[in-house]
């Protein structure tokens, strides 16, 4: 197969099976790439293993192939690359623009916080660390500038890190990897030119840009995608006992998440498989067809 000069990728994270939300964002970034002959990767993100379940990697990529959502090449694991993470850390202090940093999450109990409800990191350990304290975590210094970037749903949008973020963390105080460090070390070494995912990643891409442009990187192009919410409003995940997908019935599935990304199969196909919608799905996918609101109620059972 010829593939055109298009890179996408589907990074999931294995705490538990995929579910509706999960297949929405799969299956735009397939389709993305699909739609023009790019090539389609799938990463795992276990970055954070304690909070990763065992089995799940494998439940996720079977969940795939029964939703006709084949990748391309060999499945990465972040786990497995802790020593590119560390290079791009040494990089990143050889050029200053790290600190280590003492402070507990108890310690930062009273910052304020943004209006994704992270903590804004008040810069206590930015001059250096207090008499007798011990790093615990490693900072990147970030400017007071707006960092603007296109969004190839959501449009144009900037954001000041300094003043709506702070200091973020690239090494945890458990010793692991961020993911904002990880995910742009990753993106390059894959080779990703165009990145597909959901709403509630929006506001990480301004420190991911400000990390490539560091560390000298290639932007991708981003798009953000709806996320399905539960009937309370929260977004599907383990936490909010979102359930797995279906084990039959996939085609219902996967229809529903076609129209969640704004593109309902016809009533002709109300019946098809996963085979025969994605075929449609990728005679038709327009990304600008794709709803702007941050999220979409998935509909009671």
């Amino acid at each position: 197969m010829n593939f055109a000069p298009y890179i996408g990728r589907f990074a999931p994270s294995p705490t538990g099976p995929l579910h509706q939300g999960s297949l929405v964002a799969a299956v735009a970034s397939f389709l993305d790439a699909r739609v023009i002959g790019g090539r389609w990767l799938v990463r795992m993100e276990d970055l954070d293993r304690p909070r990763c379940e065992p089995g799940a990697a494998d439940t996720i990529l079977r969940q795939l192939e029964a939703y006709g959502l084949h990748w391309d090449g060999a499945v990465l694991h972040q786990s497995q690359r802790d020593d590119a993470y560390a290079a791009a850390l040494d990089e990143l202090k050889a050029l200053g623009a790290v600190y280590p940093c003492a402070c507990s999450r108890r310690q930062l109990a009273q910052a304020p916080r943004s209006h994704e409800g992270e903590t804004l990191y008040p810069g206590s350990c930015r001059a250096g660390l207090p008499p007798g304290a011990a790093a615990r975590a490693w900072r990147v210094r970030v400017p007071d500038v707006s960092t603007c970037f296109r969004d190839r749903i959501q449009g144009s949008l900037q954001q000041n890190l300094a003043h709506e973020v702070g200091d973020f963390i690239v090494r945890r105080a458990d010793g692991l990897f961020a993911y904002q460090l990880a995910v742009v070390v990753d993106d390059a070494f894959q080779g990703i030119t165009h990145v597909v995912r959901g709403a509630d990643l929006l506001w990480n891409t301004p420190r991911q840009i400000y990390l490539q442009r560091l560390l000298g990187l290639p932007l991708p192009a981003y798009a953000h995608v709806p996320l399905i919410t539960n009937a309370a409003g929260q977004k599907l995940s383990k936490q909010t006992l979102a359930p797995a997908l279906p084990a039959s019935g996939q085609g219902a599935a996967l229809a529903q998440a076609l129209a969640a990304l704004g593109h309902p199969p016809p009533v002709a196909l109300e019946h098809a498989g996963p085979a025969e919608l994605l075929a449609w799905a990728s005679a038709h996918w327009r990304i600008e067809n794709v709803p702007l609101q941050p999220a979409i109620a998935k509909p009671l059972p």
